[in-house]
């Protein structure tokens, strides 16, 4: 199949080169020239692992190509797939739309009939309407069909996520749609990934219902994190005492200092506003947003309570910045917010992230950026990790004795045993333990 992807960011630049990865023909379109040219050169402008090695054997083998112009790609292609970013419009949460229907728009007098535009944004109820409405305007007799494809991915594992997805979720309102989407997912049959084929507006809301369920889990452990600590339980052992249940399931049930990124908390935001537009309001989605916010400032404070209840003057090394460990992401990352409060409270920070440092640079000031992490740690009064990166799993004990001023371990994201910790001379502090 040909295609055509609008839109070179994570979610286009993944899809695309997977497509291509299955033999499919196919063309990323992006605005930015300077991108285009370094997607040319071999040069990903994300960090996403085994994706640069991806993108060059399909460019070499001729199946993926890059362009700036949508003229290039868009008469010739089966499908026309817009990945362009859906951001929370500032000031009221909605997703701003303006990507999306600009390429429609731009698109329009380019597509040939018979063509499937296929939305891959993550984008509202109804939105797949009006880039039907937008093209019809520029071309009222054109014979195409408009479908929704929401992405699944995760951040750090996309490349497996795409090529083994618990499911494709495809909306359709016509027979052919449905045919060629088939068409273009057929070589994932032999992983026995099912298609769920449904109404264009119920593919729109599947993505949106999909990131509140998963974020209202994570929501729900830490609160009840928040009660072992209460009661002198441990919010491993309740997590893993319900994630047992199949019912349940285990997977984001990892108690920590909240969700971030680029989906969970714009997805959440623009459900809200879709049930506020449609008088439906969602009340548990409304406190899950106000457990999360809460939350990163409570980490804060937790951290300057295990230090005595003050960290005026003293220096604290955090150890990654980044959402999720996998990723450069620095999207309303918690890191954002612990690391502010622990500045308004008059600490130093030292920083060591292993891909997030240059997009934190531009995110937050007053912080020393260091190139690895014991260099972090130099003359630091306490070490507190963020983030669930690899490089943390093993830290050096001894080493960090000699290092630190005080042997304190604050760990955000449980990755470490009480018992190994204190044994080693540290004082340890968890969460929900």
């Amino acid at each position: 199949m040909r295609i055509a992807m609008i839109g070179t960011g994570y979610v286009g630049l993944v899809s695309g080169t997977c497509f291509s990865d299955f033999g499919h023909d196919v063309i990323c379109v992006d605005k930015d020239e300077s991108k285009v040219e370094a997607l040319r050169s071999g040069r990903i402008p994300i960090f996403e692992p085994g994706l640069e090695s991806l993108v060059a054997g399909n460019a070499k083998a001729g199946r993926l190509r890059f362009a700036t112009n949508i003229a290039e790609a868009v008469p010739q292609a089966d499908a026309v797939f817009i990945a362009v970013g859906t951001p929370s419009r500032r000031g009221d949460g909605h997703a701003d739309l303006s990507y999306v229907y600009a390429a429609a728009q731009e698109m329009a007098e380019h597509l040939a009939p018979g063509t499937v535009v296929v939305t891959k944004s993550t984008v509202p109820v109804g939105t797949g309407d009006e880039v039907l409405r937008i093209i019809r305007e520029v071309k009222p007799d054109l014979d195409i069909s408009v479908a929704s494809n929401p992405e699944f991915l995760r951040e750090g594992a996309a490349i497996e996520d795409f090529k083994h997805p618990d499911r494709i979720v495809i909306g359709c309102e016509d027979d052919r749609a449905e045919r060629i989407l088939r068409e273009i997912y057929r070589p994932l049959f032999l992983n026995r990934s099912p298609i769920v084929a449904m109404s264009r507006r119920g593919a729109e809301l599947t993505k949106y219902a999909a990131n509140a369920f998963l974020a209202t889990k994570i929501s729900f452990i830490n609160e009840i994190a928040d009660l072992c600590e209460k009661v002198g339980a441990d919010v491993q052992d309740v997590a893993r005492g319900i994630g047992l249940d199949n019912r349940i399931g285990s997977k984001f049930l990892h108690a920590g200092p909240g969700y971030g990124g680029s989906c969970f908390p714009k997805d959440t935001l623009a459900l809200l506003k879709t049930g506020q537009d449609y008088e439906a309001p969602l009340r548990i989605v409304e406190a899950v947003t106000a457990v999360n916010e809460n939350r990163k400032r409570s980490m804060g404070r937790k951290v300057i309570q295990a230090m005595g209840g003050a960290v005026q003057g003293k220096t604290i090394a955090v150890l990654g910045l980044t959402f999720k460990p996998n990723t450069d992401d620095m999207r309303d990352s918690p890191a954002l917010t612990i690391i502010q409060t622990l500045q308004d409270g008059g600490a130093q920070i030292r920083a060591y992230d292993p891909e997030g440092m240059e997009q934190a640079a531009g995110l937050m000031s007053d912080v020393t950026f260091c190139p690895g992490v014991y260099d972090a740690l130099e003359g630091a009064d306490a070490a507190v990790i963020v983030t669930e990166w690899d490089a943390f799993r093993a830290l050096d004990f001894a080493r960090m004795s000699e290092l630190l001023t005080t042997p304190l371990l604050i760990d955000l994201r449980n990755i470490y045993e009480r018992e190994d910790v204190e044994k080693r001379g540290f004082k340890y502090v968890a969460v929900g333990r």
